[in-house]
Protein backbone atom coordinates (compact mmCIF):
# COMPACT_ATOMS: atom_id res chain seq x y z
CA UNK A 1 0.00 0.00 0.00
CA UNK A 2 1.13 3.67 -0.82
CA UNK A 3 -0.54 6.11 1.42
CA UNK A 4 -0.36 9.70 -0.57
CA UNK A 5 -0.64 12.66 1.33
CA UNK A 6 0.05 16.47 0.65
CA UNK A 7 2.83 17.27 3.34
CA UNK A 8 5.63 16.07 5.33
CA UNK A 9 3.61 16.53 8.60
CA UNK A 10 0.59 14.68 7.15
CA UNK A 11 2.99 11.33 7.44
CA UNK A 12 3.44 11.65 11.42
CA UNK A 13 -0.20 12.47 12.24
CA UNK A 14 -0.98 9.40 10.37
CA UNK A 15 1.90 7.17 12.06
CA UNK A 16 0.52 8.93 15.36
CA UNK A 17 -1.99 6.30 15.28
CA UNK A 18 -0.07 3.36 14.64
CA UNK A 19 -2.69 2.09 12.35
CA UNK A 20 -0.93 1.71 8.82
CA UNK A 21 1.75 0.48 8.48
CA UNK A 22 2.73 0.92 4.60
CA UNK A 23 4.54 3.06 2.49
CA UNK A 24 3.70 6.56 2.11
CA UNK A 25 4.21 9.47 -1.11
CA UNK A 26 4.23 12.93 -0.04
CA UNK A 27 3.29 15.26 -2.90
CA UNK A 28 4.41 18.35 -1.02
CA UNK A 29 1.07 20.27 -1.88
CA UNK A 30 -2.11 20.11 -3.59
CA UNK A 31 -3.39 21.09 -7.12
CA UNK A 32 -5.04 24.79 -7.07
CA UNK A 33 -5.11 26.49 -10.61
CA UNK A 34 -6.86 29.58 -8.87
CA UNK A 35 -3.07 29.71 -7.05
CA UNK A 36 -1.38 28.50 -10.36
CA UNK A 37 -0.09 25.25 -8.82
CA UNK A 38 -0.51 22.59 -11.14
CA UNK A 39 0.74 18.36 -11.42
CA UNK A 40 4.22 19.74 -12.22
CA UNK A 41 4.35 21.61 -9.75
CA UNK A 42 3.79 19.08 -6.96
CA UNK A 43 5.44 15.32 -6.86
CA UNK A 44 2.61 13.54 -8.90
CA UNK A 45 5.05 12.45 -12.17
CA UNK A 46 7.10 10.60 -9.34
CA UNK A 47 3.82 8.63 -7.73
CA UNK A 48 2.69 7.35 -11.04
CA UNK A 49 6.42 6.49 -12.20
CA UNK A 50 6.10 4.47 -8.55
CA UNK A 51 3.47 2.51 -9.66
CA UNK A 52 4.36 2.13 -12.90
CA UNK A 53 7.39 0.47 -12.44
CA UNK A 54 6.40 -2.19 -10.50
CA UNK A 55 9.19 -2.24 -8.19
CA UNK A 56 6.89 -2.05 -5.23
CA UNK A 57 3.63 -4.11 -6.39
CA UNK A 58 1.76 -1.77 -5.61
CA UNK A 59 -1.89 -3.00 -4.97
CA UNK A 60 -3.68 -0.18 -3.25
CA UNK A 61 -3.13 3.49 -3.27
CA UNK A 62 -4.85 5.60 -0.53
CA UNK A 63 -5.51 8.83 -1.18
CA UNK A 64 -5.39 11.04 2.14
CA UNK A 65 -5.51 14.29 1.01
CA UNK A 66 -7.07 17.54 3.01
CA UNK A 67 -10.77 17.29 2.94
CA UNK A 68 -10.58 20.39 1.28
CA UNK A 69 -11.58 21.90 -2.05
CA UNK A 70 -8.30 21.38 -3.31
CA UNK A 71 -7.41 18.17 -1.64
CA UNK A 72 -10.82 16.53 -3.20
CA UNK A 73 -9.29 18.15 -6.61
CA UNK A 74 -6.42 16.30 -5.88
CA UNK A 75 -7.40 13.13 -5.32
CA UNK A 76 -10.05 13.11 -7.78
CA UNK A 77 -7.28 14.30 -10.45
CA UNK A 78 -4.64 11.79 -9.06
CA UNK A 79 -7.17 8.33 -9.01
CA UNK A 80 -7.99 9.56 -13.02
CA UNK A 81 -4.40 9.16 -13.49
CA UNK A 82 -3.86 6.20 -11.28
CA UNK A 83 -7.04 4.29 -12.63
CA UNK A 84 -5.29 2.63 -16.05
CA UNK A 85 -3.20 0.85 -13.55
CA UNK A 86 -5.76 -1.76 -12.26
CA UNK A 87 -4.72 -0.63 -8.65
CA UNK A 88 -7.31 -0.52 -5.34
CA UNK A 89 -8.04 3.54 -5.18
CA UNK A 90 -9.06 4.88 -1.88
CA UNK A 91 -9.79 7.87 0.11
CA UNK A 92 -10.10 8.24 3.57
CA UNK A 93 -13.59 7.90 5.46
CA UNK A 94 -14.65 11.76 6.53
CA UNK A 95 -17.60 11.91 8.99
CA UNK A 96 -18.48 12.87 12.45
CA UNK A 97 -15.63 13.10 15.31
CA UNK A 98 -15.77 10.78 17.69
CA UNK A 99 -17.52 12.57 21.05
CA UNK A 100 -19.41 14.94 18.82
CA UNK A 101 -22.82 16.00 18.85
CA UNK A 102 -25.39 15.44 16.06
CA UNK A 103 -26.68 18.73 16.40
CA UNK A 104 -23.61 20.33 16.29
CA UNK A 105 -21.87 18.73 12.80
CA UNK A 106 -22.21 20.84 9.48
CA UNK A 107 -24.18 19.68 6.71
CA UNK A 108 -21.42 18.49 4.52
CA UNK A 109 -20.27 16.43 7.45
CA UNK A 110 -23.33 15.14 7.91
CA UNK A 111 -24.37 14.01 4.91
CA UNK A 112 -20.59 12.49 3.98
CA UNK A 113 -21.43 10.80 7.14
CA UNK A 114 -24.69 9.27 6.14
CA UNK A 115 -23.15 8.24 2.89
CA UNK A 116 -20.17 6.89 3.99
CA UNK A 117 -22.36 4.68 6.94
CA UNK A 118 -20.81 0.91 7.61
CA UNK A 119 -22.58 -1.82 7.67
CA UNK A 120 -22.64 -3.12 11.17
CA UNK A 121 -23.28 -6.85 10.32
CA UNK A 122 -25.57 -9.15 12.05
Amino acid sequence: MVCVVEEPLDVLAIERTAGYLGHYHVLHGALSPIEGIGPDDLKIRELIERVRSGKMKVKEVILATNPTLEGDYTAIYLSQQLKPFGIKLTRLARGLPVGGDLEYADQSTLMRAISGRQDMGE
